[in-house]
């Protein structure tokens, strides 16, 4: 019987080093480096449709939008990931431990699209990890395989409440940043069909 090899173990540091030359993402957390799937075309338009709607909806106000290349770390549990799209609506502060200051930890609002093959983790982990971050007012998921957006906002102390909106003619209210997302033009050019992963 052969002995298991141990997997390695990288400090955030390391980590922020070996990403620096990498040419995929990766995402970060207890000392593992886990690679980020690539996505589908229905996953990549909506990225790109949410993230210029933010962009002209926030244009000329304080907030601002950062596309899925700019890393959050949750302090809070040492969560390092790439979401599909953030909003800051002060100014960003930066990890510490990141010298290239290229990963920030205040995010006001987080987006993720959900896929086959991320969704469990997207609505279970990553989720209770994002909800740790302090400044974080909102997490947003957005299904790529028919007209359906999902927000949590916290209220009080604690507490997370569910907004869902679905069809094309509808829009969602994004409260913490007083604007409303009609869901036509995140699903621009978006044809539903298969679950894609």
């Amino acid at each position: 019987m052969g002995i298991a090899k141990a997997k390695p173990k990288y400090t955030v540091e390391q980590y922020y080093d070996l990403e620096e030359n990498e040419v995929y993402k990766s995402e970060f957390h207890d000392g593992e480096i886990f690679a980020m799937a690539g996505g589908s075309l229905e996953h990549s338009l909506i990225v790109l449709n949410l993230s210029a709607e933010l962009r002209q909806r926030l244009k000329g106000k304080t907030c601002m939008p950062c596309d899925s290349n700019f890393r959050i770390k949750v302090p809070a549990t040492g969560l390092v990931t790439y979401p599909d799209a953030s909003v800051f609506c002060k100014k960003p502060e930066f990890d510490p431990q990141d010298k290239r200051q290229q990963t920030a930890i205040n995010p006001t609002i987080v987006f993720e699209v959900l896929s086959k093959s991320t969704e469990s983790y997207d609505r279970g982990k990553k989720a209770e990890n994002y909800r740790q971050l302090e400044s974080l007012k909102a997490y947003v998921l957005i299904s790529q395989n028919s007209p359906h957006i999902e927000i949590y906002e916290r209220h009080g102390d604690g507490f997370w409440f569910l907004t869902e909106v679905k069809g094309l003619d509808q829009e969602i209210a994004i409260k913490c940043l007083g604007m409303k997302l009609p869901l036509s033009e995140v699903y621009d050019r978006v044809k539903f069909g298969k679950q894609k992963s």
